[in-house]
């Protein structure tokens, strides 16, 4: 009897840890797929989409988007973590993802990486439209063979990383099968511009990491902070009226309550980002990315209350 009590322990025990090591591959997957990136993403796709129909979205069509998109930026997390898993060794933050861990070999991320992208861009194909399948495309070009390898040789990467962040807002439009027109601009240059006072927060935070690495943030470029400050603040600044135009759409429900509301969120973050530039220190960028993430989430609910 105590034999094959010992022997079920034994099985049971194997169980247990085959279990536990599926859960740990599963998470460094997700791990991967930068998954904070990705949700933020797909909120910014599912808010255009019912920017650009706001009388009804196709349910299924949404899905498909959200979905295909969601497999795109999957793949362009994959990858970037891919290409910098020598980098990501080098600093403490980054050091414990899969590759620089050793969790998981670069094979098997460049296989998952090449398969959730050829996966998302036939869900959005087929499922939406082949607009959409180009942005999203563009977005994942953008990121992954422009933004990836830019940050370990010049500043400028920011810019790039802006506007792949940016246009996830185009793929949401495009699904529904409305035109580009001045408002869906309009979205992406609010997006486009707001990463720049939440990244240059992010960059002073981690400024020492990104130097350890070689990446050549505003931060390492000029370490006393003064350009990221001044651009956080020439971005906050732009904000402003860029994010008013959304209100003279045809289809605003509350264009007044919009415009006001608007103009106190931007008076926030320039707010945020005076303070950061005029005193350069982590509790002013820590400050001003809480200001940047405030900024976004409540925009996005007053697009969808009150913009349609």
């Amino acid at each position: 009897m105590s034999r094959l009590t010992t022997a079920a322990e034994i099985a049971a025990l194997a169980d247990a840890r085959t279990r536990r090591a599926w859960l740990v591959r599963a998470a460094d997957y997700v791990e991967l797929t930068k998954p904070r990136i990705v949700a933020m993403e797909l909120v910014t796709v599912i808010v255009a989409a019912h920017l650009a129909s706001p009388w009804g979205v196709d349910r299924v069509v949404l899905l498909a988007t959200v979905f295909g998109a969601g497999l795109v930026a999957a793949s362009a997390g994959a990858l970037n973590q891919w290409w910098e898993r020598a980098t990501d060794a080098r600093m403490p933050r980054t050091a414990n993802r899969p590759l620089p861990a050793g969790r998981l070999t670069s094979r098997r991320v460049l296989l998952f990486g090449a398969a959730t992208l050829i996966g998302g861009l036939t869900a959005l194909a087929v499922g939406a439209n082949l607009a959409a399948a180009g942005m999203a495309l563009a977005t994942w070009l953008i990121y992954v063979l422009a933004y990836t390898p830019m940050k370990t040789r010049t500043p400028l990467n920011t810019a790039v990383g802006a506007a792949s962040g940016a246009l996830p807002i185009l793929i949401g439009w495009t699904a529904t099968g409305a035109a580009i027109d001045v408002r869906a601009l309009s979205l992406v240059a609010v997006m486009f511009l707001w990463q720049f006072p939440h990244f240059m927060a992010i960059a002073w935070l981690y400024r020492t990491d990104y130097a350890r690495a070689g990446q050549r943030m505003l931060t390492v470029v000029d370490p006393t902070g003064l350009r990221a400050g001044a651009q956080a603040v020439v971005a906050a600044l732009s904000l402003i009226p860029v994010s008013l135009v959304p209100a003279l759409g045809p289809q605003a429900g509350s264009p007044v309550v919009y415009f006001g509301w608007a103009l106190v969120l931007g008076a926030f973050q320039v707010a945020a980002a005076t303070m950061f530039l005029l005193d350069r220190n982590d509790r002013t960028a820590r400050r001003l990315l809480r200001a940047s993430l405030a900024y976004l989430i409540c925009w996005m609910g007053l697009l969808l209350m009150v913009a349609i």
